[in-house]
């Protein structure tokens, strides 16, 4: 019942801050699409949802399409695109604490 609370109050919130992550391309995203160059993956959000994603240490942001699920990793929160950590300034550290802003689903 907590989980159930937890997802459905995520899913109301528009704002989000914790820990992403990239990831790199596969065969098909859970979409049927493929990993483009600023998409990502969130657990609940429908695909399509437009997302801004802020690097909270170097404040660079930029919009991502949610096109996957995941992260799968419980204490991320959103896994962006190769290119999107490249545009965030974080894909050699791997992770970074981020702001999540819903831009429209």
């Amino acid at each position: 019942m907590a989980a159930l609370i937890a997802t459905t109050a995520m899913a109301e919130a528009s704002t989000w801050t914790g820990k992403a992550s990239y990831y790199t391309p596969k065969s098909r995203t859970a979409s049927g699409g493929r990993v483009g160059h600023l998409t990502a993956a969130h657990r609940t959000l429908p695909f399509g949802t437009k997302l801004r994603v802020t690097n909270l240490k170097n404040h660079r942001s930029t919009v991502v399409t949610v096109n996957d699920r995941g992260p799968f990793i419980k204490s991320r929160i959103i896994d962006v695109s190769g290119g999107a950590a490249d545009a965030l300034g974080f894909r050699s550290a791997g992770v970074a604490q981020v702001k999540v802003e819903l831009v429209s689903r």
